[in-house]
């Protein structure tokens, strides 16, 4: 892996915790050779994990709309800023840079970044590993939720298990190394059930 995506938070939530694994991600992204790809800002979970990889040494990617360059300051630093016209080019450019994403605590625009990766790779569009970062059982109830779509049939188990859940950074970027994608297509109208 050359390069992990991660989506988090432009807050840092309640908990250090959060703040304490955004600045290990980022670090230990420096120590593997791992670049960061991320959304460009320098507050919250964004600005620590960009400043951990930064700071030890490692490559930095951020990519930002200009409409979100009035609101948000990127972080100084970076290896490279990317300035683009909307956050769908932000979104195809972030995947386009990366290896595997990985979501750490935030908000909607974090669940909806990780979301659409991972129906990209349901449907086949790249065969890249997508991953939980599970900071203090923040994700815990959704992960309840997903399991809960298998259980109703919404979504197969075979793509449910395409979203790799750890609390632990080593053992995260160890999994998402090691990823190796199924081999099942989406089904439709209930086929393949």
């Amino acid at each position: 892996m050359n390069r992990l995506c991660t989506y988090c938070g432009a807050n840092s939530g309640r908990k250090p915790e959060y703040l304490a694994a955004a600045n290990t991600l980022g670090k230990t992204l420096a120590d593997r050779g791992i670049g960061l790809v991320y959304g460009g800002g320098n507050i919250g979970m964004m600005g620590t994990i960009a400043d951990a990889a930064v700071r030890n040494g490692g490559e930095a990617i951020g990519i930002i709309p200009h409409d979100l360059l009035k609101k948000e300051t990127p972080y100084e630093g970076l290896s490279d800023l990317v300035v683009v016209d909307s956050m769908h080019e932000r979104k195809a450019m972030m995947a386009k840079f990366s290896d595997g994403f990985a979501a750490l605590p935030g908000g909607l625009g974090t669940l909806e970044e990780l979301f659409e990766v991972w129906t990209w790779a349901q449907l086949g569009f790249h065969r890249k590993p997508c991953a939980l970062l599970n900071v203090a059982g923040y994700f815990d109830p959704l992960i309840a939720f997903l399991d809960g779509m298998v259980s109703e049939g919404f979504v197969k188990e075979q793509h449910r298990s395409m979203l790799i859940v750890e609390e632990d950074v080593d053992n995260l970027i160890d999994k998402l190394e090691a990823y190796v994608p199924p081999e099942v297509p989406k089904w439709l109208n209930g086929e393949g059930l």
